[in-house]
């Protein structure tokens, strides 16, 4: 039985969601969740084999940045990402951060279980209208074409605590959150602002919602 964790800020979506995985003999929804936070409390609580992320639930943690959280605290643990982003950027962005899968709302209930059991099975599930955008990656990086991206210069912690600066947390509270001492948060946030090249905390947000790392 496969254990799925739904994860959708919109309550209708969530149980037409769980309805249709609920219905089939080979999995079940364990729990769902409607923000990023409460995804990566129920992945903690449940260990769900597949979580079905959805990626803009504001305000506050952004689908990706949930990702990149539970992957490296649950490695075991598949995510596939189920949003309305046709984007190139959504789709890179989300296989950096250790996402299996890429489907989009508008695909068929078949396709959306189909996607749930390739993960199961150890494979990669992209969601055919956006493999075009792989094809064109792969293809710019083997002629010499690959643009560098700054955001990859940041370590994992880094990337963690940039997108907490832009919601407004203060040192002491992201320190909390992170269980690092304050010193190494200024730390951090020194070294964000100087590898981004950025001056202010409203640098920052404009960064961070560029980036989709958060939503507002």
């Amino acid at each position: 039985m496969i254990k799925v964790l739904v994860v959708d800020d919109h309550a209708v979506v969530r149980s037409g969601l769980s309805f249709v995985i609920n219905s089939q003999e080979d999995m079940t929804v364990v729990a769902d969740a409607a923000d990023g936070l409460e995804a990566y409390l129920e992945t903690e609580r449940h260990a769900p084999d597949v979580v079905l992320m959805d990626l803009s639930m504001p305000p506050g943690e952004n689908g990706l940045v949930t990702t990149k959280r539970i992957k490296e605290n649950f490695p075991a643990t598949k995510i596939l990402i189920l949003t309305m982003h046709d984007d190139e950027e959504y789709l890179f962005r989300a296989l950096k951060l250790g996402a299996t899968g890429y489907i989009l709302k508008n695909a068929k209930d078949d396709e959306l279980l189909d996607a749930i059991r390739a993960l199961q099975q150890g494979e990669t599930y992209i969601y055919p209208k956006v493999t075009t955008a792989l094809v064109r990656q792969f293809l710019q990086q083997n002629n010499g074409e690959e643009v560098s991206d700054s955001y990859v210069q940041l370590s994992n912690r880094e990337q963690e605590v940039l997108p907490l600066i832009a919601l407004g947390y203060g040192n002491k509270e992201i320190a909390n959150k992170l269980c690092i001492s304050v010193k190494t948060v200024e730390t951090h946030k020194s070294n964000i602002m100087n590898k981004l090249d950025l001056t202010t905390r409203a640098e920052i947000v404009k960064y961070a919602i560029k980036k989709n790392l958060i939503d507002l």
